[in-house]
């Protein structure tokens, strides 16, 4: 008999950046193997374990969400720092996610081609160096079909869950800042 849960999942790539490990050992590898993590190759990077995996699972979101947990479970002090995968792009990335040129992803940035309402950048670093958020602009390539719609989702599984992740950092680094400005956000 078929195993149909099987038959629908898929390998992804992604890699986790991994903070509370100073040292990449044998003791370190095996503790993640055993945990799960036979899918990955780990190595320390600028002094990060990074962990490369190829995962098989139904999506991508699925697949990020199980190797979190493996590494947790490994019980070795690591935390997952977040996702390798920046949503922050210059207009050179955007032309290469989309597999198309630079000049025509500044057409549809100038209004100069495509259904117009290109969303504005996130951040000016200079006038020559504007960054976007990548969930933001795959969704609006998806809407304009000009983009798979499972190509927006990642982006917006990987932004979310690097919130996520990233929140909880900041938790636990600054609870009584962030209760403050978390206090001073909220509406009346």
């Amino acid at each position: 008999m078929k195993d149909t849960n099987r038959s629908s999942e898929r390998e992804f790539d992604f890699s986790l950046i991994v903070g509370g490990v100073a040292e990449l050992t044998s003791a370190v590898e095996e503790a993640l193997f055993q945990a799960g993590c036979d899918d990955a190759t780990v190595s320390m990077h600028y002094g990060r374990l990074y962990i490369s995996f190829r995962r098989a699972a139904a999506s991508l979101e699925d697949a990020i969400m199980k190797a979190i947990h493996d590494v947790r479970r490994a019980g070795i002090g690591a935390e997952v720092l977040r996702v390798d995968e920046c949503n922050l792009v210059t207009a050179s990335e955007i032309a290469r996610r989309m597999g198309r040129s630079r000049q025509l992803v500044h057409q549809y940035i100038n209004g100069q081609r495509g259904p117009g309402g290109f969303p504005p950048p996130e951040y000016h670093l200079t006038d020559h160096a504007p960054l976007w958020a990548w969930s933001v602009i795959s969704r609006w390539l998806v809407e304009n079909n000009l983009l798979q719609p499972e190509e927006n989702w990642n982006a917006e599984a990987i932004e979310a869950i690097n919130t996520v992740l990233v929140s909880r950092q900041e938790r636990q680094r600054s609870p009584e800042l962030i209760k403050t400005i978390t206090r001073g956000l909220q509406e009346s």
